[in-house]
């Protein structure tokens, strides 16, 4: 298992937006993105972190690179964000 990471400095008050465009990419991201296997939201004090399950690494990437990540999911973000965000990809050993 792969996991894009995806940690988004957002103020409080713009969480609940954040969490709303979580929702309506979810089920699209597992249904049409190759590879995709889980999506996650974890609310934390300090930050919001999408956390994205793929089968492969290349998945992961490409992801990043696709439509649905750079003109949907990035413009409406976007105005939410505090700070650019912090992108990782992990592979479970």
């Amino acid at each position: 298992m792969v996991y894009l990471q995806i940690t988004l400095k957002i103020r409080a008050d713009r969480r609940a937006a954040a969490g709303d465009i979580y929702s309506r990419y979810k089920n699209p991201f597992l249904t049409t993105i190759e590879g995709a296997k889980s999506k996650d939201l974890l609310l934390r004090d300090d930050d919001v972190q999408v956390l994205h399950g793929f089968d492969t690494a290349p998945h992961a990437n490409a992801y990043l690179k696709s439509s649905m990540f750079e003109k949907d999911v990035v413009g409406a973000l976007g105005p939410l964000l505090d700070a650019p965000p912090d992108v990782r990809v992990y592979t479970a050993a």
